[in-house]
């Protein structure tokens, strides 16, 4: 059986990346991130709230969170990602203990970022690198290297968040932002026009669209395209059908939906769906 456990180190991928900023958009993903932060001027935005990212700090993102990431200056963006499926720590979940707890068990787009301390990053350092370097040179023995130091790193990651007593919360975020994107999230089968949110919040919509585009590098109306999408990913999940989920997403147009959901997604909703019983 342990043979198919090492088996899985190839459905978990490691990046480093060091680039100048670009034009990023969000983005949705049907795996699970962990994000470890070295440099740059950077803003990262999941789902409602904005985190300053700083040397050193972790994300944490599950596959229905919405992110992206929101340059500041020209500085050179340097980190390094981890993404896995979660069906590969659940196999070594126990009854007392869920490797996944820190992904799933907080509100969404909230909690996401951990600081961590000098001794702290130095140990994660150490574990990317391994988890890296069996990327790198693939043998027999650096799967098994790979899965247990990606096993290690989710364990240190729980103990770290469990002890983290301050999390952002809407954190560099413009005031006047925050209850309309609490707005949208808690309805997101309804109108979301600019003009609708507009009227409701007593704010110029052209006004909005440029306010929701400085502060994030987006657009408001691909933000709840995505939000949307992430909902109607979890219904689907939770064994919804797709008309139905579609509309409780705001969706009026099955075949739009369908589309969209290709485009975002990445997959079909059939594919999705058998995707999601496995």
């Amino acid at each position: 059986m342990l043979n198919n456990y090492y088996t899985n180190a190839d459905l978990i991928g490691y990046e480093h990346h060091t680039t100048k900023p670009f034009r990023a958009d969000f983005h949705l993903h049907n795996f699970y991130e962990i994000y470890f932060f070295i440099s740059g001027s950077v803003n990262y935005f999941i789902e409602k709230t904005s985190y300053r990212l700083k040397y050193g700090d972790l994300l944490i993102i599950n596959s229905n969170e919405i992110h992206k990431p929101s340059f500041l200056n020209n500085d050179t963006y340097e980190r390094i990602k981890i993404h896995f499926d979660p069906s590969i720590p659940i196999l070594f979940n126990t009854s007392e203990y869920n490797l996944l707890d820190c992904f799933i068990d907080r509100p969404r787009g909230e909690q996401n970022k951990i600081s961590l301390n000098s001794e702290q990053v130095n140990t994660v350092q150490k574990l990317l690198k391994k988890i890296g370097d069996a990327q790198n040179n693939p043998s027999d023995a650096a799967k098994i290297i790979k899965l247990t130091s990606f096993i290690e790193l989710l364990i240190f990651i729980n103990n770290v968040f469990t002890k983290n007593i301050y999390f952002d919360r809407h954190a560099n975020l413009p005031e006047r932002l925050v209850p309309i994107l609490d707005h949208i999230d808690q309805n997101l089968d309804g109108d979301l026009s600019l003009k609708h949110l507009g009227e409701k919040f007593h704010i110029n919509s052209s006004y909005l669209s440029r306010l929701f585009k400085k502060s994030t590098g987006s657009n408001i109306h691909e933000y709840i395209i995505f939000k949307r999408m992430s909902k109607a990913k979890k219904l689907i999940a939770e064994g919804m059908s797709a008309t139905k989920a579609s509309l409780m997403c705001g969706f009026n147009d099955f075949s739009n939906f369908s589309r969209m959901f290709k485009k975002v997604v990445g997959i079909s909703i059939r594919d999705y769906k058998r995707e999601a019983k496995k």
